[in-house]
């Protein structure tokens, strides 16, 4: 199973993409960025599935409805017990109560409304040759549903205050045998799957999010930023080695750099835009992002334990034969700084056999720059000196920083004075 967790889909992630109606289509959303496809194919027909209501946009744009006839319409399909009434209209139309009629003519009139809206406004407008062919074929049994219920003609007995006896005999037998086949099920599925698309490609489209593509052996980010930031510095990324090593003092933007470039993989794993103006990213089926992780209490883990027992599980994984992309944060600095380099090393080292996979690793261990070869990258967040102040700029550079932060913040707070 992927280890998502610190990405927090439900309260930072899907924020971005939701602009559902109701609650229905807002769980397909989180079922979606929850996860990754399994092939280049699956992602790139969610691409296109996506760009499909793009180019529909100026049909979709006002997208809306009474989301109270929603609830209601949904409730009396699904959860209602709707008799056929066509297999004993007489019964019906003499005995039946005056309040069970005007309760099954109410129902009626919502559920009538409500359809002809969604087919006469969207569903009937929409340009199907702009979707994937697999994809126009769910939306074409979204049409065939609708259909059942001569929602033109229906709705104008409606508007004429002209719904009889035997307009509801008519429709209750039309429900009970869409109920008998599975079509309703099969709608409501069909239908809030499409309210999620087209949910995510407004997220998109606000975002200014792009696709990416697909390499083999190279990840190519462009001005790309962290989406949640109000001002995010953009930056530039493009490397064919499999572990990045990424350094810098506190404070000059590392997790937030990582949680950007996580988030642009993940993302485009996702079949959705990613926050940069362009990207190649390599294919990869398992997922690990660490980032900022504590003590896991639940477990009885120290902070350390929990690195020793995440990474085992990414080295498990790409022992298998997975293509991982895995991202740790300040690894192993929970313990001392000699054992940190010395195992540091190590995985550094080790991971870097893996090259059909991808992993990030942030450290203040200095030593480290030390460790090098053919698969290592050394990246690092700048920092600038004015008047010996400390000035972020996030910019990411190759190399190495030397700059001793702490040091600085320490002298500049007066602590070297009040400790003599």
């Amino acid at each position: 199973m992927n280890n998502i967790k610190d990405l927090n889909i439900e309260n930072e992630i899907l924020p971005l993409f939701d602009y559902s109606l109701n609650m229905f289509s807002k769980n397909k959303i989180f079922e979606i960025l929850g996860k990754p496809l399994l092939s280049t194919t699956e992602i790139i027909q969610r691409q296109n599935i996506l760009k499909g209501f793009s180019e529909n946009e100026k049909i979709l744009k006002g997208y809306s409805y009474t989301v109270l006839y929603l609830n209601e319409v949904h409730f009396f399909l699904n959860d209602e017990k709707i008799e056929d009434f066509s297999k004993k209209k007489l019964k019906y139309k003499l005995f039946a109560s005056k309040q069970e009629k005007t309760r099954y003519i109410s129902k009626f009139n919502q559920l009538i409304l409500f359809f002809h809206r969604l087919e006469s406004k969207y569903f009937t407008r929409l340009k199907l040759n702009l979707f994937p062919k697999e994809y126009a074929s769910s939306i074409k049994r979204i049409l065939q549903f609708l259909s059942n219920f001569e929602l033109h003609k229906h709705e104008h007995i409606i508007r004429e205050k002209r719904l009889r006896d035997k307009h509801v005999i008519e429709l209750t037998e039309k429900i009970n045998n869409l109920k008998k086949k599975g079509l309703i099920r099969l709608f409501w599925d069909d239908f809030f799957l499409f309210e999620a698309y087209l949910s995510i490609s407004f997220g998109i489209t606000k975002n200014n999010f792009s696709y990416p593509s697909f390499t083999k052996d190279q990840i190519k980010l462009s001005d790309f930023y962290h989406p949640l930031l109000e001002n995010p510095i953009k930056n530039d990324l493009e490397t064919n080695s499999n572990v990045i090593v990424l350094n810098g003092p506190n404070m000059s933007g590392k997790s937030t750099f990582l949680r950007a470039v996580g988030l642009c993989i993940y993302f485009g794993h996702l079949g959705i835009g990613i926050p940069a103006s362009n990207g190649e990213i390599p294919f990869c089926d398992y997922f690990s992002i660490e980032i900022n992780r504590t003590d896991d209490i639940l477990n009885g883990y120290s902070h350390f334990m929990t690195e020793v027992m995440n990474l085992k599980r990414v080295v498990q994984q790409a022992n298998s034969g997975k293509k991982c992309f895995a991202v740790f944060d300040e690894l192993f600095s929970g313990t001392n700084v000699e054992d940190g380099f010395e195992i540091c090393k190590t995985t550094i080292n080790g991971l870097s056999k893996f090259d059909n996979s991808y992993f990030f690793i942030s450290t203040h261990i200095q030593e480290l720059k030390k460790v090098s070869n053919g698969q290592i990258a050394n990246y690092y967040i700048d920092c600038e000196l004015i008047e010996n102040k400390p000035t972020f700029t996030y910019q990411l550079k190759k190399g190495w920083s030397n700059i001793k932060v702490g040091r600085i913040l320490f002298e500049k707070e007066g602590l070297n004075k009040l400790l003599d």
